[in-house]
């Protein structure tokens, strides 16, 4: 839908910006909910007693959903509609959150968040869309700039929030208290989205299938592999599992007649880099502040609220970077600014080995601002430059891969990052170990991307 200007300009500014404000709530929501358990894992484990692995699968099984499941949501968004799709997602969302909220056991809550990060998945494949078909022109850069900065700020944020619920009122409101905002996001939703058209393709349901179990079967393989050891059964059934529907997923896309991501796109650098700038700019950003949040309450010896207070320098230099650039970069060199930002949190992190010397947390602060920084020029761009890194007729799958290829680096990163720091016999040497792991893995991600996106503004 294309926004028509109304002569009062207070007017137009209602009008125009009202479905920004109902696409941003939705993200917000969704994105929080991708961090705020991180710092409760402590006080959710003395409830529940749900043990190592399943704290790492409470946060990781709604990435894992919500990344396996997002190319196939948009697929299917395309034939019901992106409204009805978002809506659904929505109501789903609030209803699962509820019952995380009231989980008596590990298996219930694990479950909760399955289903939070499924609804999410139908969710997050609508919002690009519905933006990119609501504005046009500078009024669409804009609005994408607005909204990548949301999303950062809402994963950021989750962390914070829940250390504060955790410590103050308890686990369960982490969850509960989200149930309001729930409400209002449907109502906003509602009244400013307008439908899009029906496409009538085919669902591509073996690529769903064979994507979402890929994703799965590799994070529990690193989670498994973590705390059983790389030649358990377990480890090595997934494993095989993994490789055997990567192999499938790559074959079905080539022959189906509606694949969920057209294989020509695989031939377009700028594409190739978006994905890889998305993967490990989030792997490390977001995926290590789990095992982060486990120091902090561990060898560091604060409690959940202070945690969060200390993990809140990271979103505010996130907030403060994105406030003051976000629209100075658009039009720049994509390279530069994806790659750019993702080496910058990788040079974060790398500094990550003063803990050595001094393991509190004053000696974590510098990792935690300049990857602020770091996220604070990338998140921002982020939409606008995989919708440009493809023809147009493909921009909306663009988006949608590309928020994909995020969520399931940071699924991965939470993973890896949590298995690193439990494998170790000293917490600090594997805090540091993993946040080096970070580092070295977002630098070389961070080149590979400005080189492919070269020429891209």
């Amino acid at each position: 839908m294309t926004v028509t200007l109304q002569p009062s300009r207070d007017q137009a500014t209602a009008v125009s910006w009202r479905p920004l404000v109902a696409a941003c709530v939705g993200t917000f929501l969704l994105l929080f909910y991708t961090t705020i358990v991180t710092i409760a894992l402590p006080s959710i484990d003395a409830d529940l007693h749900v043990g190592f692995s399943a704290m790492q699968w409470i946060v990781d099984v709604f990435t894992v959903a919500l990344a396996g499941l997002l190319l196939g949501m948009g697929s299917l968004s395309d034939n019901l509609g992106r409204k009805r799709v978002y809506l659904a997602g929505l109501i789903a969302f609030g209803l699962a959150t509820l019952a995380c909220g009231l989980a008596d056991s590990a298996a219930m809550l694990i479950a909760g968040r399955a289903v939070q990060g499924i609804a999410g998945a139908a969710m997050f494949a609508t919002i690009l869309p519905l933006i990119g078909l609501t504005y046009q022109g500078a009024a669409r850069a804009k609005a994408f700039a607005v909204w990548g900065t949301v999303a950062g700020v809402a994963g950021a944020t989750g962390t914070v929030a829940g250390g504060v619920l955790a410590e103050l009122l308890g686990w369960r409101w982490i969850f509960l208290a989200s149930l309001p905002i729930c409400v209002v996001a449907i109502m906003l939703a509602v009244t400013s989205f307008t439908e899009s058209p029906r496409a009538g393709n085919r669902v591509d349901v073996a690529g769903i299938v064979t994507f979402t179990l890929a994703a799965t079967a590799f994070t529990y393989a690193v989670i498994n592999g973590g705390e059983h050891g790389w030649t358990a059964p377990a480890t090595l059934i997934a494993i095989a599992v993994a490789v055997v529907s990567s192999a499938a997923f790559v074959i079905t896309e080539r022959v189906t007649p509606a694949p969920m991501v057209p294989a020509r796109l695989f031939g377009t650098p700028a594409f190739i880099g978006v994905l890889i700038a998305a993967f490990t700019y989030y792997f490390a950003y977001a995926g290590a502040i789990p095992a982060i949040s486990m120091w902090l309450q561990g060898p560091a010896g604060l409690n959940p609220l202070a945690a969060s207070l200390v993990l809140a320098s990271q979103i505010a230099v996130f907030i403060l970077v994105s406030a003051l650039i976000s629209q100075r970069l658009h039009g720049r060199a994509a390279g530069w600014v994806l790659g750019g930002g993702t080496v910058l949190i990788g040079v974060g992190y790398a500094t990550a080995v003063a803990l050595l010397a001094a393991p509190n947390w004053v000696a974590l602060m510098p990792a935690l601002v300049i990857t602020g920084m770091g996220a604070g020029m990338v998140s921002p761009v982020f939409p606008a430059v995989a919708i440009a890194s493809v023809p147009s007729a493909f921009g909306g799958t663009a988006g949608a891969a590309a928020n994909s290829s995020r969520q399931l680096g940071m699924a991965l990163g939470i993973a890896t990052c949590g298995s690193i720091y439990r494998g170790g016999s000293d917490p600090t040497v594997g805090i540091v170990t993993g946040l080096l792991f970070c580092a070295v893995l977002a630098i070389v991600g961070g080149l590979a991307a400005a080189r492919l996106l070269r020429g891209h503004t």
